[in-house]
């Protein structure tokens, strides 16, 4: 199959509705927070807003955060009981947890509520350990994986590994500098992301496997309980990784975060090689493919299946196709 072919996409009514009526709305379309990943439009005014409570909070510093604790997922639910896009302990948020939008209510799984409450608690924190000696970003950020305790008994951040490469991890994505939108796949880029996610059929989904070298091992746990750890394979997003990684096109590691690291396209303009995004909202996206003509897909469905092909219609939520880009950063 040549990428250049001319093709048109031969999806069932439904889906053809969903795609023209979802993607054509997406104007208002994802933008990234001068980071190397995207931040959905939707939380853009929020960030925005939240992210100037107090010095030590910026709005990339927020987004970063928000991108490391849930990937912009709001139903997001941590094994040890972290909830909703900030990932909030219910006992945190009982204390910290403030009404962002109005509404008269205090709701973890509501975003308006959420990113205000998670900037007020990075503030607070802040004031905690401000006259720890070093810098007050990372004291902050130190305090709050570790407690506030942790970074005043060690006058700083804190010996521990998990704290330091994530205190490393959030200001490394909160300080890459923006490169504006850069150019998407070219159709020879598109080809050889099909040829290498072709040359994978038939290897087993694996939930959390996958990355720009190949199959891998996964983790643990799908929604229904299903693990990775003792299958090297791909999950969906894993594929797509992969695939575009022979392209040179470095994809971030989620669907949902694939979306808003590519640029949305009309469905009179799909061509192969696309991403095909399945989820209820935008922020909420469970599933992708690859699109490679004629109504089908290249993907890696779910636990106890293999990469295939698959009609685009294979899932009822069908809500977007969007095309890989190499530099999709923006200010936000």
């Amino acid at each position: 199959m040549r990428a250049s072919a001319a093709v048109t996409i031969g999806v069932g009514a439904t889906a053809a509705v969903v795609v023209a009526a979802l993607v054509q709305g997406a104007g208002d379309s994802p933008l990234s927070t001068a980071l190397s990943l995207a931040v959905p439009g939707q939380y853009r005014s929020l960030i925005q807003e939240s992210g100037n409570t107090c010095p030590e909070v910026t709005p990339n510093l927020l987004a970063a955060l928000l991108t490391q604790e849930s990937g912009f997922n709001p139903k997001a639910h941590s094994p040890v009981g972290a909830q909703g896009i900030a990932q909030f302990m219910p006992s945190t948020w009982e204390t910290h947890g403030v009404d962002g939008n109005g509404d008269g209510k205090r709701d973890v799984w509501d975003p308006e509520d959420a990113i205000p409450s998670a900037a007020q608690y990075l503030c607070g924190i802040a004031k905690d350990v401000q006259n720890v000696p070093g810098d007050k970003q990372s004291n902050m950020l130190a305090a709050y994986n570790a407690g506030s305790g942790a970074v005043r008994k060690y006058g700083g951040v804190p010996p521990y590994k998990e704290t330091q490469n994530y205190v490393r991890s959030i200001q490394a994505l909160a300080n890459k500098p923006a490169t504006g939108s850069g150019k998407t796949a070219t159709t020879a880029q598109a080809s050889t992301a099909i040829n290498a996610a072709t040359k994978m059929i038939g290897t087993p989904y694996s939930w959390g496997g996958g990355n720009a070298n190949g199959p891998s091992t996964g983790t643990c746990c799908s929604p229904n309980g299903r693990s990775g750890k003792s299958i090297t394979g791909f999950d969906c997003s894993g594929l797509t990784l992969y695939a575009y990684g022979q392209a040179g096109i470095a994809l971030p590691r989620t669907a949902v975060q694939q979306y808003t690291a590519s640029e949305p396209v009309k469905p009179g303009d799909v061509r192969p090689g696309d991403l095909v995004f399945y989820g209820s909202s935008l922020s909420s996206i469970h599933h992708v493919g690859i699109y490679i003509g004629g109504g089908w897909i290249l993907d890696a469905p779910r636990p106890g299946t293999q990469v295939r092909y698959d009609p685009m219609d294979t899932m009822p939520d069908l809500i977007a196709v969007a095309r890989p880009s190499s530099h999709h950063t923006q200010e936000i």
